[in-house]
């Protein structure tokens, strides 16, 4: 009845269907949903009701002070935390491939902030930098006056990007690990021979040769900053406190969606108005890398 092509193609298809139904389910339809709910003011009182408002939601984020300030927060966290990571990630990997002493380990050491939850190392900073924690007990110890971190608008945000940056670089950073393998020996050897340092050979044969992996970075490191939550949320108490500093626009899209009733709508726009700005910065991050590696 069915060729053997045909027989291939079937069995093809049958062996993908659940992963089909698993991105339809629980990515597709919640997307489709979500860009459905954003033309809609939606009652949940008194009976589910959908009234269309067109455009209404998106040109409300435009005059949102909360949502340029949640904006700022994220664009100002993005940009500190994600070159910053990837610096970092691709310098240790550097060191830990060069052959130093107890190099494995080091890595060992480095990785185990990637295997502790979020959640964990939110409570851990939070006391760190409570009043009673490791760094007002410090600087007493250089005889300055305690200090309430958490509570300063100008350290809470900060506080937050330190900590993200510790736990996320051993993730890259195993990754540059795995990339460095595959760079020739015999290029190091010839820059050896050139009398090359040691900068110079990570300067123009390492960070060269990274370039592909150095975009996967960036890119995720993007996807991921501008989806910050869990760290805000648990620092503030889900607030974005203290006065705003460490409001989000997830966390925003959170408070809108599940604090604020009849504004599920206007979540709604603005998650797919996240999801294109993340879109925009990807792409421009890729194009920025690839023209780069064209010199």
């Amino acid at each position: 009845m069915f060729s053997l092509k045909q027989k291939e193609e079937i069995n093809g298809y049958l062996f993908i269907l659940p992963a089909i139904v698993v991105i339809f389910t629980f990515v597709l339809l919640p997307i489709g949903y979500s860009i459905f709910l954003s033309f809609f003011k939606v009652k949940l009182l008194g009976g589910v009701q959908y009234d269309f408002t067109g455009l209404k939601n998106y040109l409300t984020i435009v005059t949102d002070e909360r949502a340029k300030i949640a904006l700022w927060n994220t664009l100002k966290y993005v940009i500190i935390v994600v070159p910053t990571q990837t610096m970092i990630a691709l310098i240790l990997a550097s060191i830990l491939n060069s052959g130093i002493k107890f190099q494995n380990g080091f890595r060992i050491i480095y990785f185990l902030p990637t295997l502790t939850s979020s959640a964990a190392l939110t409570l851990i900073f939070m006391w760190m930098f409570s009043l009673e924690g490791f760094m007002n007990q410090f600087i007493g110890w250089l005889g300055f006056a305690p200090k309430n971190w958490l509570g300063d608008p100008r350290v809470a945000l900060n506080a937050i990007m330190v900590m993200n940056i510790w736990s996320t670089v051993p993730y890259f950073m195993t990754i540059y690990l795995a990339a460095l393998q595959d760079i020739p020996r015999a290029q190091y050897e010839a820059a050896e021979i050139d009398g090359a340092s040691a900068i110079q050979k990570f300067l123009y044969i390492t960070v060269p040769n990274l370039k592909p992996i150095t975009n996967f970075v960036l890119i995720m490191g993007i996807i991921g900053t501008f989806q910050l939550f869990d760290q805000s949320y648990i620092f503030s108490g889900g607030s974005g406190g203290p006065s705003n500093a460490t409001l989000t626009v997830v966390l925003l899209i959170y408070q809108y969606a599940f604090r604020t009733m009849n504004t599920i709508g206007y979540a709604s726009s603005m998650a797919v108005v996240l999801a294109i700005i993340i879109m925009i910065a990807t792409i421009i991050a890729r194009k920025i890398n690839r023209e780069e590696s064209l010199y």
